[in-house]
């Protein structure tokens, strides 16, 4: 297995978890608000891993090729969809909601494969299908539902674009500070999200409540942010996005392990359609004659058949190791997935 899929399937998994914890935890407070709280004990809790990782402030080592398309994700992301989400939870059923939110991985990949080019075959469509089938099952209301007006289901739809565009502009940068990267993200949308709620009369829980909450966001939204990004790096956008999206059917069996609910002839046709979809994946082998153009990024590495190059500093041999280098131009076949060193055109 491609160690990319598993930081794809534990992001999955945290961010499946977060909705279940925060049940268990029994909070009641507003969604927007509590959005917030969970992005900001994200960004918080990436921001003080990242000192104690570095010893103290160190700079992102984004080029500035890569600034435009971090803010584009963290204003897409961070701020447009949460919002929208939150406006679109306040008239529409959160059945209806669940649903539609199984758009996002459908609009990342379409987004990845007609806009940003990225490879896309028979087999990956075929199983990508199968697990947002999987997701459409498991999130399918048991009763009939029916949104006040259209404005509601619109503005998930919104959102979910709105967090499609930022998964495809994340992958520019994912070769970067995965850190960094999602601190970021977490703490703008954690402000923005936060200041609304408290703009409109929302207010803080209690210290009992507040501390349990950033943790669950630092966890659930902040761990699997960096996961998910590491995943772009190995399998770009469309492939990490059909990942994620078992996050509901992850969610949902550690609601059954944790909370005892009960085990429903829906929940495990969607555990059938999500397995076939991801062993699809998992059987991928694409390769044949490509040409890598020149590329100069900075990220960690190893000195394997990509990364032939010389140092123009004094190197211990330490091994992965991170500094600005360049790739230059070579022609060869291997199998390989859409990552930081393969994007291109078929």
């Amino acid at each position: 297995m491609n160690v990319s899929v598993l930081y794809a399937l534990v992001a999955a998994a945290l961010f499946g978890a977060s909705t279940p914890l925060a049940k268990l935890l029994g909070v009641q407070i507003s969604p927007i608000l509590l959005a917030g709280l969970l992005y900001l004990g994200s960004g918080l809790g990436l921001t003080v891993l990242r000192f104690a990782r570095d010893r103290g402030w160190q700079r992102s080592r984004l080029g500035p090729g890569e600034w435009p398309w971090l803010i584009g994700a963290i204003g897409f992301g961070g701020v447009l969809a949460p919002v929208a989400l939150m406006f679109g939870l306040t008239r529409t059923s959160g059945a209806s909601a669940s649903l539609m939110l199984n758009l996002e991985s459908v609009l990342t990949a379409l987004l990845a494969w007609v806009v940003f080019k990225e490879n896309a075959d028979r087999r990956i469509v075929i199983g990508m299908l199968a697990i947002v089938a999987g997701g459409v099952v498991l999130s399918w209301p048991q009763e009939a539902v029916s949104a006040q007006d259209w404005t509601g289901p619109l503005a998930v739809a919104f959102a979910c674009f709105c967090w499609a565009i930022d998964n495809n502009l994340t992958r520019k940068v994912s070769a970067s500070d995965a850190l960094f990267i999602a601190g970021s993200k977490g703490l703008v949308a954690g402000l923005v999200n936060c200041s609304l709620a408290l703009f409109i009369g929302k207010q803080l829980p209690a210290a009992t409540s507040l501390v349990p909450i950033l943790l669950v966001g630092f966890l659930g939204y902040g761990v699997s942010l960096v996961m998910f990004v590491l995943a772009l790096r190995g399998l770009g956008s469309a492939r990490t996005g059909a990942y994620f999206s078992t996050a509901p059917f992850l969610g949902a069996g550690i609601s059954i392990l944790l909370l005892g609910e009960s085990v429903s002839l829906m929940f495990l046709v969607a555990a059938a359609l999500m397995a076939v979809g991801v062993w699809i994946h998992l059987m991928e082998n694409h390769a044949h004659e490509h040409q890598h153009e020149r590329l100069e990024h900075d990220h960690r590495h190893t000195h394997d058949e990509h990364h032939q190059h010389t140092h123009g500093f004094e190197w211990d041999g330490t091994e992965p190791h991170s500094h600005p280098h360049v790739h230059t131009p070579m022609r060869h076949r291997h199998a390989h997935f859409p990552d930081v060193h393969h994007r291109h055109e078929h």
